[in-house]
């Protein structure tokens, strides 16, 4: 008899916290908040389709206004001057198709590593090939950004 009535008092319990968890109106229950590395990794590819597009102003919002990268010919390379280059057309990229990704984040702070073969043009010349590459991501102010970027010509 106690396994039966502790069994109905589950049973109705379990029927009551079902009702409960209804999802909010227009929310739907599949919906789950990605993960920051799901965020940064959508980052990285939208930070190359915005600079495939020429859209200045998400290379702006991705880029903090501290960023400061290491291009693969070892120049360094500002928020500011990232810009210009890409909207004079010094630096232009037409495609991209990115490798793989690795996330590691440690609090407010996430490391990106990566590769991505692209067809590109640098100062005039031909700049295409296959890339490895390090991004640096802080969380301030409600939001992922840029803050550091190294990127290499693999051979």
């Amino acid at each position: 008899m106690k396994h039966l009535l502790r069994a109905g008092l589950l049973l109705a319990g379990a029927l009551y916290l079902c009702g409960q968890a209804k999802p909010a109106k227009n929310f739907p229950a599949t919906a789950v908040k990605p993960s920051v590395e799901q965020t940064l990794m959508q980052m990285e590819r939208d930070w190359g389709t915005a600079e495939i597009k020429k859209d200045y102003a998400a290379v702006e919002r991705i880029l903090a206004d501290d960023w400061v990268g290491v291009d693969y010919s070892g120049n360094v390379v500002d928020k500011a001057q990232a810009i210009e280059d890409l909207k004079s057309g010094t630096s232009t990229l037409t495609s991209e198709e990115l490798g793989a990704m690795t996330v590691r984040v440690f609090g407010n702070t996430a490391v990106v590593t990566g590769s991505d073969t692209e067809n590109s043009t640098d100062r005039g010349k031909d700049s295409s090939g296959r890339y490895v590459w390090t991004d640096v991501f802080v969380f301030r102010n409600g939001r992922w950004q840029a803050v550091a970027s190294q990127s290499t010509k693999a051979q």
